[in-house]
């Protein structure tokens, strides 16, 4: 009876440890695995960029003057030589009642002076005439031999004078009939003010070139100066985009290189890399950190018809691709973590999870590129938690 008694108690004490153990066992991780794959795999730069117009015309006033109001608004159609803008003479500087006398009593002395030329003109002419009358007996006396030949020259030599005598009155009196001219013309500009406006006195200004008006940098009635910007006109739809990239990125993009091109409207654009600026700058990041930055000027790469939704310093997302290869053995970066100064992954061999180094040819924001470690087929843990050793035992989530 008591050995009955012990076997019994015996097996409950096997069946309570086995308990124990079954429900205080490690429990396998739940793990996310992806398929090692071949693939095409890209080293991209992205980067935010800003279109803009490639040849873009300032229509600036060519001379001083009152520019009249700008009918013209943004977005307008406009043809080369087509008026975008008029210009009228300044308005006279304001003059008090004494400067207003001083240009009356000014012209009052103008035609003043008419009059004194053209009697001066007038003497002249009769002395002339007595001159030649002089001249005309000397002649006839030195004819008969009752005169000297120094007499004849002396009469000769009156004429001429007083023929000089009158070319000089006639200069004179033109000289005075501009006097007052100008002296008339100074009284009636400050007579007239800025109301009165001659169309012989507008000064049209013109398009350059034919396109769309970007913006209109003075838009109301002004006294603008020669060189003011008044608008901008360019070909809305030839378009480029500018982007600023780090110094470093910079040596790894080269002409001619692809470029994904994302407006916003969920399409890509292609596009090509035309330029690197030889020349960096300093920018400061939104962090406060200093960073030397390289323009890199992209062409659409035709799709005319989509770029046409685009304006003039719009934004975009832009991804230059530095390197491509089509048959690379591609993971997740999600699935990379750091063992020391080399790459590891876990790779899921049944229910274990195995640590291995591998070797990384380059990464993108999604991809990496396994040269080393992998192969196609394979499946590698991703999202790895800190509580993953090698050899944990794991459980594949529903969909890995």
């Amino acid at each position: 009876m008591k050995r009955k008694h012990w076997i019994l108690t015996a097996v409950a004490l096997l069946a309570l440890a086995g308990v124990l153990f079954w429900a205080f066992r490690p429990q396998p991780l739940r793990v996310e695995v992806t398929e090692v794959r071949t693939g095409l795999f890209e080293s991209l730069v992205e980067e935010d960029g800003k279109t803009r117009v490639r040849e873009r015309y300032v229509v600036s006033a060519p001379l001083g003057g009152r520019l009249a109001r700008v009918q013209l608004k943004a977005g307008d159609s406009v043809q080369s030589g087509t008026v975008v803008a008029v210009l009228w003479p300044s308005a006279p500087a304001m003059i008090d009642a004494r400067s207003h006398r001083e240009l009356s009593e000014r012209t009052g002395a103008a035609a003043a002076a008419v009059e004194q030329a053209r009697a001066n003109i007038a003497r002249d002419e009769a002395a002339l005439d007595k001159a030649q009358n002089d001249l005309a007996r000397h002649k006839k006396l030195q004819g008969e031999g009752f005169l000297s030949p120094s007499a004849l020259d002396q009469a000769e030599l009156a004429v001429r004078v007083q023929t000089k005598s009158l070319e000089a009155g006639r200069f004179a009196y033109e000289g005075a009939k501009h006097d007052l001219a100008q002296a008339r013309a100074a009284l009636m500009r400050a007579q007239e003010g800025a109301a009165v406006r001659r169309p012989e006195s507008a000064w049209p200004i013109t398009s350059p070139v034919s396109g769309r008006v970007l913006r209109v940098l003075q838009e109301s009635e002004a006294a603008v100066a020669v060189g003011t910007p008044l608008l901008e006109v360019a070909n809305a739809e030839d378009l480029e985009i500018v982007v600023d990239v780090l110094s470093t990125d910079a040596t790894r993009i080269h002409a001619g290189a692809p470029v994904r091109i994302d407006a916003g409207s969920g399409v890509l654009l292609p596009g090509r890399v035309r330029r690197i600026e030889p020349a960096a700058f300093t920018k400061v990041s939104a962090l406060g950190v200093e960073e030397q930055r390289v323009n890199v000027i992209v062409d659409f790469d035709g799709a005319p018809g989509k770029v046409a939704p685009l304006g003039d310093a719009y934004r975009v997302d832009v991804r230059i691709v530095t390197f491509e290869r089509g048959d690379a053995t591609v993971v997740p970066v999600a699935a990379l973590f750091r063992r020391g100064n080399d790459w590891a992954v876990f790779v899921l061999e049944g229910d274990r999870a195995r640590l291995r180094t591998v070797g990384i040819g380059g990464r993108n924001a999604e991809l990496a590129w396994v040269d080393a470690g992998l192969r196609p087929g394979e499946r590698v843990i991703v999202y790895p938690s800190d509580s993953l050793q090698d050899g944990s035992r794991v459980r594949v989530a529903r969909g890995g």
